[in-house]
């Protein structure tokens, strides 16, 4: 922040801002290996909303991560689509999490776009094989 002109304590301001939203204000201080993995990359999220994005990019952001911490983290990019500061392009196979908080999906395969739309249109009535089996995960 520092690099956008910003003094050290507005700097530091936004980066307390960022990191309570995310839950962690309380480790504001704290060294990077006091903090768990699910507090890292929550750290993460933390850095890129200070810079106060309008666009944000996530590839497969629970990739690698254990089942509680993929949970962490898409409650915390769910309450960021829903205060609406943010558009949020996100490439995932969490079909749940795309379910519930896209209004709009795109489903790839092999490289090719094969549905497109809200997803209660997408998950209702596929027109492809690989959305039929998405509709089939949603379900489970």
């Amino acid at each position: 922040l520092r690099l956008y002109g910003q003094s050290k304590n507005e700097a530091e301001e936004r980066g307390i801002k960022a990191l309570s939203r995310v839950g962690l204000k309380s480790k504001a201080f704290n060294h990077p290996g006091e903090l768990s993995g699910g507090e890292q990359q929550r750290v993460g999220i933390a850095r890129a909303l200070a810079l106060e994005p309008r666009l944000m990019l996530w590839d497969e952001p629970t990739a690698a991560l254990d089942p509680i911490l993929v949970g962490e983290v898409l409650e915390i990019m769910e309450e960021l689509v829903n205060s609406k500061d943010t558009t949020m392009l996100v490439v995932t196979h969490e079909v749940g999490f795309a379910h519930r908080a896209a209004n709009r999906i795109l489903l790839m395969n092999q490289g090719e776009i094969v549905e497109e739309g809200k997803p209660e249109t997408v998950f209702a009535a596929p027109r492809s094989e690989i959305g039929e089996k998405y509709k089939k995960l949603l379900k489970n």
